[in-house]
């Protein structure tokens, strides 16, 4: 058995999932449009530059739903993944993943999107265990803006993957090749940590880091 790791955004969509929904908040008129716009772009330039404060982010994310009622914003995020996440997602992404599920390896989704965004789209991939930021509740269950636990972002990707591994009585070693598939410098600690890193629609940093190392770059997006 094989262990194969996804990175999400850019990797196996060629859109960010949480950009994107910050986008279709604005659509909803949930939030001030062109203040809203100009805050997620700036937060979606940051991550691009590996500057990101993710707790600012996810608190600022959140705050378009996380005081609706709980049907009201799970129904925005159904409308999000029949509008939005449903066109994206590509045949040889799918593809990729089932072909992993299909020979019997042992598949997650790691993503730094918080998971009530990408809980419904590791489903649409197939995969059941997804492993990302997970959102602080109160007593009520509404989210709150913070962040629970360790976020799977940069090295607490590597943190989140060995305690998921631990809880289901597994380690690296027990796999006959563990596979990590991203597109971002962001993941480089996963990266480098995996013994089979594929470089998955690599920014151009990612690129040349893997063109320098020897990695392969695998491209999903182009025309084959």
């Amino acid at each position: 058995m094989k262990l194969a790791l996804f990175d999400l955004d850019g990797t196996l969509l060629p859109t960010d999932s949480d950009h994107a929904f910050g986008e279709f908040m604005v659509t909803l008129g949930w939030v001030d449009g062109e203040v809203w716009r100009q805050r997620n772009d700036a937060f979606f330039a940051q991550y691009q530059a590996g500057t990101l404060n993710l707790a600012e982010y996810v608190a600022f994310a959140t705050s378009a739903w996380r005081d609706r009622p709980a049907a009201e914003a799970e129904a925005a995020r159904a409308r999000f993944m029949q509008e939005v996440i449903g066109p994206a997602l590509h045949e040889r992404a799918r593809r990729l993943v089932d072909d992993h599920l299909g020979a019997g390896d042992l598949v997650a989704v790691v993503t730094a999107t918080n998971e009530f965004v990408t809980r419904p789209i590791a489903t649409a991939f197939g995969v059941e265990h997804l492993l990302a930021v997970e959102l602080e509740r109160d007593a009520q269950g509404r989210a709150t803006g913070g962040i629970r636990g360790v976020p799977t972002f940069r090295e607490g990707k590597v943190t989140r993957v060995e305690a998921w591994l631990a809880a289901l009585g597994r380690r690296w070693d027990d796999f006959s090749d563990v596979l990590f598939y991203s597109d971002s410098t962001n993941d480089l600690p996963l990266l480098e940590k995996v013994r089979s890193p594929v470089a998955t629609n690599p920014t151009p940093a990612l690129a040349s880091i893997a063109q320098e190392r020897g990695w392969p770059i695998l491209n999903l997006f182009e025309t084959p």
